[in-house]
């Protein structure tokens, strides 16, 4: 199978983990500019097309736990995925695989980049979420029977929107899945000089039982760079 190259970057702090209080220290806010020059910045190390995360991530970051306005009665929904109309060349795919998001618009704005939200569904989401998201003019493809099948996510986000390099953004669970589905070629990691000790916070890559489980992936160094900060930006090949 021919499929986009896809990278995972996140920022992390000291103790591996993507949330938590060390966010708020000044130190953290100068790893985040560079952890954004690097995948957004007019300078971008990589030229991708779209970046995907799930769905905590995106309500953490950008729906806020907003419900859905679903409507009762509306016309009939034409089945298979849907690809609307816009004029953005970003994009912002979200794994949703129930259909809880509750978007207000088809443009996400993320500091400087402005991304058509693209949505990944299973086969159990409801008509009446499938329309909401029409109304909206936000794209969506089925990938999947119950849950999100990543190979089969991948093939159409290059298939229908012509992607060649895609950006894996977290959480924990997504990027291990995509990980174990061999749906990974390399991991950006951008480290602040941080640790908060927590213990019950999402870290860079998570299991969840009957979706992955703790099967040892290695890694090849492909470059370490660092910064008088204390920040460092590692890369590795993924060995699939």
């Amino acid at each position: 199978m021919t499929r986009p190259y896809i990278f995972c970057h996140m920022f992390t702090s000291l103790d591996g983990k993507i949330l938590g209080p060390y966010m708020d220290t000044p130190e953290s806010d100068k790893s985040g500019d560079l952890f954004y020059e690097i995948a957004f910045g007019k300078n971008r190390h990589y030229d991708h097309q779209g970046w995907l995360s799930g769905r905590t991530t995106t309500d953490d970051n950008f729906t806020h736990y907003k419900e859905p306005v679903l409507e009762t009665d509306f016309p009939e929904v034409p089945a298979g995925d849907f690809v609307a109309e816009h004029d953005l060349s970003m994009y912002y795919i979200s794994i949703d695989a129930s259909g809880r998001l509750g978007w207000e618009s088809n443009l996400l704005t993320y500091r400087e980049t402005k991304a058509h939200v693209i949505e990944v569904l299973s086969e159990k989401v409801g008509d009446d979420y499938k329309h909401f998201l029409r109304q909206l003019n936000i794209s969506y493809i089925i990938a999947g029977k119950d849950s999100i099948d990543p190979v089969l996510a991948v093939k159409k986000l290059q298939e229908l929107f012509d992607m060649k390099m895609i950006m894996l953004g977290g959480g924990g669970v997504l990027n291990w899945s995509f990980i174990q589905a061999g749906m990974c070629d390399e991991l950006s990691v951008v480290m602040t000089p941080v640790a908060d000790g927590s213990s019950d916070l999402p870290s860079l890559f998570e299991t969840k039982e009957g979706l992955t489980e703790a099967k040892p992936v290695t890694f090849s160094l492909e470059s370490s760079s660092t910064y008088k900060d204390g920040t460092l930006w590692l890369r590795y090949l993924v060995n699939n």
